[in-house]
C-alpha cells in the first residue's frame, strides 16, 4: 500500500523570517538564519568563492552587511582556527542558497550555529544577483537586516533606523575595533596542510604593528619572516612607539573612513616618518599613510571587495591577482610630488600602491596576506624585511 504524502502547511513554508530594508525603502525578503535580531550598516557585496569565515571575521567589515555573490556559502562549515579577529564586527550576512551540511575535514561547526554564537544576523533565499546589480548601479546603500521566527517586522521602524544611521563617511571605526592594550603576537606562522599553525621561535626584527583593525593572518606572515611583533592601539603616541626601539612600523588594515582617524593617526605617522624607520601599510593603513604624507581620500561608489581583483605593479610591469576590501580610495590629483604610484587597479585605475621617493616607506591598498594569487603579493613582506635589513646596516655603519 502506497502511503499518501503528508500535507504541509503551505502558509508556514511561505513565511519570510528574514528581511533587508534599504534606505530607499526597497525591501528584500528571505529566510532568516544565524542570530535573531536586527542590525543596521552599509550593504556591500563580496565576489570571493572561498574564505567566508575569514571575510566575516575581518574587522575591516565593521559597520557593514555583506552580500555574498557566490551562492554556496557555508558548505565547508567553520573552525576555531581561521578567525581573523577575536571579536566579529560584521553587522550581517546575505546568502543566495540555504546552508548545507558542511563537508570539510577541518569543520567543527555549522555556519548557522557559528553566526548565532557570534550574534550575526543573516538572510538566505533572496535574489543576491538583483541586490548586487542594485549596488553596482546605485552605490553601496545603508540598510537594516532583521531576522525573526515569527516573520513579523515593523518595516517602518526598520526604514527609520536605516535612514537615521550616519553611514560610513566620517565614521571612525578604527578606534572601536583596535586593541585597548599592547600585546606581543604569540608567534604563530601561517597554516600549512598536515602541520597546522606552528610557532615561530626566531626573531630577527622587531615590528610595531599599529592596530586599526588588524587581521591575524598578517601577524602570521610576519612570523613566517621571523619577526617579533608588538601590536599597539591606534591611539599609541609616536613617542611611546619609538621608545620600544622597533626595526620597522606596520600600519594595519581596518574599517571606516580614513580621514576620521586624522586627529590621532596622522600626527603619529608624521613623527615616525621623521625618524627614517621603514614603514609598510595595508588597506586602511595605506590610506592613512597617504593622508599623513599630504594626500586626500574619498569614498568610492562601490568599493572593492573580493579575491579576484587584478592589479598592475607599475615598477616591475607585472599583474597580481589580489584580495581586496575597501570602500575609500586615495585621490590621485592630491598626491604630493614626493610620492610615487607603484600599483594600479586594472578594474577602474584607482591607486593600489604608493611609496615615498626618498625614504623606505610604502603601502598597498590590497591584502597580500590573503593569498588569492595565491602567492602573487607575498613579496611585499620581503620588501619590508629588506628595508629593515638595509636600515639596520645603515645604523651600524
Amino acid at each position: 500500500m502506497i502511503k499518501k504524502p503528508k500535507k504541509t502547511n503551505s502558509k508556514k513554508s511561505k513565511i519570510h523570517t528574514g528581511v533587508l530594508v534599504l534606505e530607499n525603502k526597497r525591501i528584500f525578503k528571505g529566510i532568516g538564519l544565524g542570530y535573531q535580531g536586527e542590525a543596521t550598516g552599509e550593504v556591500c557585496f563580496n565576489t570571493s568563492l572561498t574564505g567566508y569565515q575569514e571575510i566575516i571575521s575581518d574587522p575591516s567589515y565593521a559597520g557593514q552587511i555583506i552580500n555574498f555573490t557566490f551562492p554556496h556559502i557555508g558548505n565547508v562549515g567553520t573552525n576555531s582556527e581561521d578567525h581573523e579577529s577575536d571579536k566579529i564586527w560584521t553587522k550581517g550576512v546575505i546568502f543566495n542558497s540555504e546552508i548545507t551540511s558542511p563537508s570539510n575535514y577541518r569543520s567543527f561547526q555549522n555556519l548557522d550555529a557559528w553566526l548565532k554564537k557570534n550574534q550575526i544576523v543573516g538572510i538566505t533565499g533572496l535574489d543576491t544577483r538583483s541586490l548586487t546589480n542594485f549596488i553596482r548601479d546605485k552605490g553601496a546603500p545603508k540598510g537594516t537586516i532583521a531576522y525573526s521566527n515569527s516573520g513579523k517586522f515593523n518595516v517602518n521602524k526598520l526604514t527609520t533606523n536605516t535612514i537615521k544611521w550616519s553611514g560610513l563617511k566620517n565614521l571612525d571605526l578604527a578606534e572601536k575595533v583596535s586593541t585597548k592594550k599592547s600585546y606581543i603576537w604569540k608567534g604563530l606562522k601561517t597554516w600549512k596542510k598536515n602541520i597546522g599553525y606552528q610557532k615561530n621561535n626566531k626573531t630577527s626584527f622587531h615590528v610595531i604593528a599599529i592596530d586599526y583593525g588588524i587581521k591575524k593572518n598578517i601577524l602570521r606572515y610576519f612570523s613566517d619572516f621571523n619577526c617579533k611583533v608588538t601590536v599597539v592601539s591606534c591611539k599609541t603616541s609616536a613617542r611611546e612607539i619609538l621608545s620600544m626601539k622597533p626595526n620597522g612600523i606596520f600600519l594595519s588594515n581596518g574599517p571606516g573612513d580614513p580621514a576620521a582617524t586624522g586627529k590621532y593617526a596622522i600626527p603619529t605617522i608624521k613623527e615616525i616618518i621623521k625618524h627614517d624607520l621603514p614603514i609598510f601599510g595595508i588597506c586602511l593603513g595605506h590610506q592613512i599613510l597617504a593622508l599623513a604624507l599630504g594626500a586626500k581620500t574619498q569614498k568610492m561608489k562601490l568599493g572593492h571587495r573580493g579575491a579576484n581583483h587584478p592589479v598592475k605593479n607599475l615598477i616591475h610591469d607585472k599583474v597580481e591577482i589580489t584580495s581586496q576590501n575597501h570602500g575609500f580610495e586615495i585621490i590621485r590629483k592630491s598626491l604630493p610630488k614626493n610620492i610615487e604610484i607603484t600599483h594600479q587597479s586594472l578594474f577602474d585605475n584607482c591607486i593600489e600602491g604608493i611609496q615615498l621617493k626618498n625614504k623606505p616607506v610604502f603601502s598597498v591598498q590590497y591584502h597580500p596576506e590573503s593569498n588569492p594569487g595565491p602567492q602573487d603579493s607575498v613579496y611585499l613582506f620581503q620588501e619590508f624585511i629588506n628595508n629593515m635589513k638595509k636600515n639596520a646596516k645603515k645604523k651600524r655603519s
